[in-house]
């Protein structure tokens, strides 16, 4: 077995032995050699592929350590609300799109973002009723902590005026304690139900159709955060044989149960589609007013957002998915729900001791705000920091209205690291756009796309290229315990790595979120190519 050598190409290896190659050796789903073209030749013997990377820069594959790919691809099938500048132009979107459903189908998609509205309105049922009088309508907000529906939802999900919030959750009411069409956090849950259901598609087959553009971004592995219906449907696929990129499957806490009952433990699996840690939500999100703060929210006096799972019950939840070998991955976005969360796994740490539990690498999603005194504490804890940089540009509106004069590290990746923590990158598709050198963009210069503001939000906490990209490859290696197989282009190693026209060493920062893919290999196969 001669296997392929790529040539003529630039690669970035990030292995410190070996940082950079003109040629690598591939043989099946490995990386055999890596170094000058002389050497792979040599190694590769007689009747070798050759294959010319016409100077191509290369690099190893990409991973978004935090993503949400079922509800990715179904958005694409449904009314897209980001961008919309008013009510009346999300009412517009809406209205276009019913006319396309059949009758008595439910009206989905979502990504509404009332802060960024000109008139930055709360919208209501009676507002989606004008436009979608007829169908049941659920509408998420761009954060996920908030589901717009209208009184044709409101009645099928039985939710009315006698109906109480739950655990964890809000209905918004009106001053005669009627349902306003807005739930909050739990409250949502019967909504997501829906959203999440046969009524938004078939899944196999979205996946099936539109993971190939992960791959176009350069993304060979993922770690999807969405339920139990995305391990059905990626499971399907690897047993077809149709799975083109490498999955790191969390499990939703509602179905931790199941998953000790099933013996399941964080990374069982292979190489394809392996078990990650079991999700919980701690508090909510800072657009929604629901993320947990230490101090109160300017002009809510005594309201500090929601804690969706208090401390003495998340701590519950940790020693039994520890003691069962499952990680955990707090969603976390609010100071308050750092520290409480940061408290916890120290405890469980301290009372764990040496053993199998020990070596689990508890993750927090998001990491957003920290009080300074939690990144050194973060730290000593080896929790794994998953971060999404392009939220820290995206929020710069909302950060620097709400959170100005606390104090707070927030987005503070630089500092995370200097202190010796892991931070994984990631996007929160369909949150944010899946495409990972956006996030490069807005980790390096922590500016929005127009450059704004010079210098960059809290400049300090900027990142040079290098480290970047090892947030996107090897800390999310690190994170599915597979930092032996992928997130380096080195011998032994799996043979995932992307191929690009122009070398992202090579560019000014701004150009970064530029840059496009022109070949993705995923196991020694090409995946994709432009």
């Amino acid at each position: 077995m001669s296997g392929t050598v790529y040539e003529n190409a630039r690669i970035h290896t990030l292995d410190p032995a070996r940082p950079y190659a003109e040629a690598m050796l591939v043989r099946g789903e490995r990386i055999v050699a890596v170094g000058d073209l002389a050497e792979c030749r040599d190694r590769a013997g007689g009747g070798a592929r050759r294959v010319d990377l016409d100077g191509m820069a290369v690099l190893p594959g990409l991973i978004d350590s935090h993503i949400h790919a079922a509800s990715y691809v179904r958005g694409l099938d449904q009314v897209d609300q980001r961008g919309t500048a008013s009510l009346d132009e999300a009412l517009a979107r809406i209205a276009r799109h019913a006319t396309t459903l059949p009758p008595d189908a439910w009206l989905l998609g979502g990504g509404w973002d009332s802060n960024r509205w000109t008139r930055p309105v709360q919208p209501s049922r009676t507002d989606l009723d004008r436009v979608c009088p007829d169908r049941p309508a659920a509408l998420p907000s761009i954060d996920g902590h908030t589901i717009w529906v209208n009184t044709a939802a409101l009645a099928r999900l039985g939710i009315d005026a006698a109906t109480p919030d739950p655990p964890g959750g809000q209905i918004a009411r009106d001053e005669h304690g009627e349902p306003t069409g807005i739930l909050r956090e739990a409250a949502a849950d019967a909504a997501y139900a829906v959203v999440r259901s046969p009524h938004a598609g078939d899944l196999v087959a979205q996946l099936r159709a539109h993971l190939p553009r992960l791959l176009a971004a350069g993304l060979t592995g993922i770690h999807d955060l969405d339920g139990q219906d995305a391990r059905a449907a990626y499971e399907t696929l690897y047993a077809r044989g149709e799975l083109p990129l490498r999955v790191h499957k969390t499990i939703p806490a509602t179905a931790l149960d199941e998953a000790i009952d099933s013996g399941w433990a964080t990374g069982d699996g292979d190489r394809w589609l392996s078990t990650g840690p079991v999700k919980i939500f701690t508090d909510g999100a800072l657009g929604s007013h629901t993320c947990l703060m230490t101090e109160p929210y300017d002009g809510e006096p005594g309201y500090h957002g929601i804690a969706v799972t208090p401390a003495e019950e998340f701590e519950r939840l940790v020693a039994t998915a520890a003691g069962a070998g499952i990680a955990v991955a707090a969603h976390a976005i609010g100071d308050a729900a750092n520290r409480m969360v940061l408290r916890a796994y120290a405890r469980w740490r301290d009372s764990a001791g040496p053993g199998p539990a020990a070596r689990l690498r508890h993750r927090i999603e998001h990491t957003q705000h920290l009080l300074p005194d939690d990144v050194p504490l973060l730290a000593r804890c080896g929790v794994i920091a998953s971060m999404q940089p392009t939220h820290c540009t995206s929020d710069i509106p909302l950060t620097s209205r709400m959170l100005a004069g606390r104090g707070l590290a927030s987005y503070a990746w630089r500092s995370l690291l200097d202190a010796g923590a892991v931070v994984a990158f990631g996007s929160d598709a369909p949150v944010e756009d899946p495409d990972p050198f956006f996030g490069i963009h807005a980790a390096v210069t922590r500016q929005q796309p127009d450059g704004v503001p010079p210098g960059g939000v809290d400049p300090h906490e900027r990142l040079d290229l290098d480290t970047a990209l090892r947030c996107f490859t090897e800390a999310g290696a690190y994170a599915s315990y597979e930092e032996h197989l992928k997130g380096r282009l080195r011998p032994g190693m799996l043979a995932d790595f992307i191929a690009l026209p122009t070398d992202p060493y090579r560019v000014e920062p701004a150009e970064l979120r530029d840059l496009t893919v022109a070949l993705t290999v995923v196991g020694g196969v090409v995946r994709w190519q432009r």
